[in-house]
C-alpha cells in the first residue's frame, strides 16, 4: 500500500496543505488548513470504481493504466 503525507505549511500569506510540490488553496489559519488536510486525507481511504486512466508524466510520455477502485493509499497529515 502506498503511503502519502499531506503537510500543513505557511503559504501565500496564510496556511495551506501540500502533497509533494502541490499546494492547496490558502487558508486564514493553521487550524483551518489542518482541518481541510485531515478531510482530504480521510477521503483518500474511500474506495471508488475501477476505471481506465491516461496521464502524461513529467517527461511528456503518455501512460494508460487500469486504476483499481479499492487500491487506495494510506494518507496522513503532518505539520
Amino acid at each position: 500500500m502506498v503511503k502519502i503525507h499531506y503537510k500543513v505549511v505557511q503559504h501565500d500569506g496564510g496556511w495551506a496543505y501540500k502533497l509533494g510540490d502541490v499546494f492547496s488553496e490558502s487558508f486564514p489559519s493553521k487550524t483551518a488548513a489542518m482541518t481541510a488536510a485531515k478531510r482530504v486525507a480521510a477521503e483518500q481511504h474511500i474506495p471508488g470504481n475501477t476505471t481506465h486512466i491516461e496521464y502524461q508524466d513529467e517527461s511528456g510520455v503518455w501512460h494508460e493504466e487500469i486504476a483499481l477502485g479499492d487500491d487506495r493509499p494510506d494518507a496522513d497529515v503532518t505539520g
